[in-house]
């Protein structure tokens, strides 16, 4: 039943977009970008509560949520962890381990939508406003992103330049708003009349459209150190995504692995992670 509904419900979805912009374009449109960014997983599930709640810290609360924020106290630098799609803090347990053995303080939150914290949609725009509230809370110097997260660490560099936060490192990171949109598309299967409206409902609403939003033409993270790392096989960012970032950010190491897929829990990962950390 699970693969059926995995197979048809998209193009369900999709006819229903398709027929309905027949009508109103606009209407399909804010249909459709609800859809992309309604999280399906990323409740916390039983095995994952207790590494969870022996470390939740205060809940912040912006944008009318409630975000869950975690603290691994710690005498060196505050680090902060931000997951990807349809993820929680959870995921962040390897590296944890590896952060707490050297000291170092630990922040993470769980994302709108996932995890325990508040709200029904998530998207790169609204995890940085998040993203804001929790820096302004902690006055983090180092921040780790992984995919959706990585994307969302370098855009709010872009909004909110902050010259506290001196080492970046993103993590099997999409780059541009365009390949992910083409691939919800071709999932759907809807038309590109539905596309445009896409285009012309993030730009009303967020100041740009789907071509423009690209982490590899942001500024604002230029000036920090940076390690960026992707699997060449990752089956969800493609690896030319980071290729691209970090022929930009001339700052910037490129840690480049084979065949460890998109969750980059592996210890090698973490090790170069904490080398560039310590450094």
């Amino acid at each position: 039943m699970r693969k059926y509904l995995n197979t048809y419900l998209p193009l369900f979805y999709g006819a229903y977009f398709n027929s309905l912009s027949l009508v109103s374009k606009k209407k399909a449109a804010e249909k459709a970008f609800m859809l992309f960014c309604t999280p399906r997983k990323g409740s916390v599930r039983s095995e994952q509560q207790g590494f969870l709640n022996e470390a939740k810290g205060i809940r912040v609360k912006t944008n009318g949520l409630e975000l869950q924020t975690y603290h691994w106290k710690g005498s060196k630098e505050t680090v902060l962890l931000i997951h990807g799609w349809e993820s929680n803090v959870y995921r962040w347990r390897n590296l944890v381990g590896y952060l707490k053995k050297e000291d170092y303080n630990i922040i993470a939150f769980d994302a709108p939508a996932q995890g325990y914290s508040t709200g029904e949609i998530l998207n790169v725009p609204l995890y940085t406003e998040c993203t804001q509230a929790v820096v302004d809370q902690f006055k983090p110097k180092f921040v780790i992103g992984h995919s959706m997260g990585g994307m969302t660490t370098l855009y709010h560099q872009e909004k909110y330049p902050n010259e506290a936060i001196e080492k970046i490192i993103t993590i099997g990171a999409p780059s541009d708003l365009t390949d992910v949109m083409l691939h919800y598309q071709r999932l759907l299967r809807f038309n590109d009349k539905v596309l445009k409206g896409l285009d012309d409902y993030l730009r009303e609403n967020y100041g740009f459209g789907i071509k423009e939003f690209s982490t590899s033409k942001f500024k604002g993270h230029l000036s920090k150190k940076g390690l960026v790392i992707h699997d060449r096989e990752d089956p969800i960012a493609p690896f030319i995504a980071s290729e691209k970032v970090h022929a930009k950010w001339k700052n910037s190491e490129f840690y480049i692995t084979q065949g460890l897929g998109h969750s980059m829990h592996q210890d090698q990962v973490n090790i170069h992670i904490m080398d560039f950390l310590n450094s």
